[in-house]
């Protein structure tokens, strides 16, 4: 990496393991069910927007 340069296969390579990472996280999150805790606090939030909450 001379001169801060990626070469275009460390370029892909680094962005595959990003999106494998992501991806992980993504499916932990979804098998912890923590999906329902952020659309509950979502709801919440615009609910307060709006004075609803």
């Amino acid at each position: 990496m001379a001169g801060g340069k990626l070469t275009k296969k460390r370029k892909n390579a680094l962005r595959l393991a990003v999106f494998a990472a992501g991806a992980a996280f993504l499916a932990i999150g979804l098998w912890r069910g923590e999906f329902a805790d952020v659309l509950q606090k979502a709801v919440r939030i615009c609910l307060e927007c709006i004075g609803i909450g």
